[in-house]
């Protein structure tokens, strides 16, 4: 049987001898995330600190699972290599790619893997906007943050990208730039984000709705949503109708009993 096997990996983290595919899917490190299908560690190679996502595949009923829902199932690391690649070349700032691996044919036992370059001292644009509520940060700092956020959204959609996890918790920001008021965004967490998209249609809508429902608790208001309008792309009443729909619905899961039990036992399996 034909297997499909490929390895893109620099030659200063090859170790002679090694079979490296087998290897760097063995790395054991610090865990960020585990779902067994997928882990996400951190490791130090050669003295630099580094991201290593492992994929083990997803098997047939994850498959079928997405394509019976209409999404498109993730089987393999390779979506985030082209994420990366695609985000670099429209422009926007993301965590460099360093290395990436796949060994097998069968989407559904398919392993792979992509090691990305550790981004140091950062925090998310959650963390930065979790007290704003109850303590709002001064008009201009926020004005800036809001103009970020949409020239990103915009440069994304415009390119044909859409995440699917479009979130505050996955805009990041350097801290040493942050204590300056800089504010640089960078889009992480790659691992879902759709490609060839439609800036109008209904995945660029759930990205914005994903964003704006990560804001609800922020104290972001209409004027700031209408600032955000005015640097992203021009759409439809419809659209924006759409998107303050389903970011309702989201807030209503995301704190229904059902979902934040659920998300108990997934953070007391990562503690």
């Amino acid at each position: 049987m034909w297997t499909k096997q490929y390895l893109s990996l620099p030659e200063h983290l090859r170790k002679p001898g090694e079979d490296m595919f087998a290897y760097i899917m063995q790395m054991q490190g610090k865990a960020f995330r585990d779902v067994g299908i997928r882990k996400t560690i951190q490791v130090s190679l050669n003295g630099k600190s580094y991201f290593v996502k492992q994929h083990f595949g997803v098997g047939w009923r994850e498959i079928f699972k997405n394509l019976i829902s209409f999404k498109v199932p993730i089987v393999s690391a390779i979506t985030e290599v082209s994420a990366i690649q695609k985000l670099e070349e429209v422009g926007i700032a993301t965590t460099p790619l360093v290395a990436y691996g796949v060994k097998g044919s069968n989407p559904a036992t398919q392993q792979s893997f992509i090691i990305t370059q550790d981004l140091g001292d950062i925090t998310s644009l959650e963390d930065v906007c979790a007290d704003w509520q109850t303590n709002p940060p001064e008009a201009a700092f926020k004005q800036t943050v809001v103009i970020a956020m949409a020239k990103l959204a915009a440069k994304l959609h415009a390119a044909g990208l859409c995440h699917r996890d479009f979130y505050l918790c996955h805009l990041a920001l350097n801290k040493a730039e942050l204590s300056k008021n800089q504010v640089n965004l960078i889009l992480i967490d790659l691992h879902r984000v759709l490609l060839n998209q439609s800036p109008h249609g209904k995945t660029v809508m759930k990205d914005i709705s994903g964003l704006v429902f990560s804001t609800m608790n922020c104290g972001f208001t209409a004027e700031d949503w209408a600032l955000f309008k005015e640097h992203y792309l021009p759409q439809s009443e419809a659209f924006w109708v759409d998107v303050n729909a389903r970011a309702n619905k989201l807030y209503t899961k995301f704190h229904s009993d059902k979902f934040q039990k659920r998300l108990a036992v997934e953070r007391l399996g990562m503690d």
